[in-house]
């Protein structure tokens, strides 16, 4: 199976940014180098390995009962 190149557009969409601001958010992510991306020609594509990565290290897992933080604000 093949790592797809998608478009910012697409990446926005996956990471459900699309409706609020567009490519902004992608686009940020790649200004300030926190995704790897491919340069072809002028267009700027992600791999959808990449996205997956990045959703993953965002994913914040729930707090298990008795976890000894209770009272404290996120």
């Amino acid at each position: 199976m093949t790592d797809r190149l998608l478009s910012v557009a697409e990446v926005a969409e996956r990471l459900g940014t699309w409706e609020e601001s567009g490519e902004r958010f992608p686009r940020r992510l790649v200004e300030e180098r926190r995704i790897a991306y491919v340069k072809v020609g002028r267009y700027v594509r992600i791999r959808e390995s990449v996205i997956e990565a990045y959703i993953a290290a965002n994913t914040v897992q729930p707090r298990r009962r008795g976890s000894g933080l209770r009272g404290v604000a996120a």
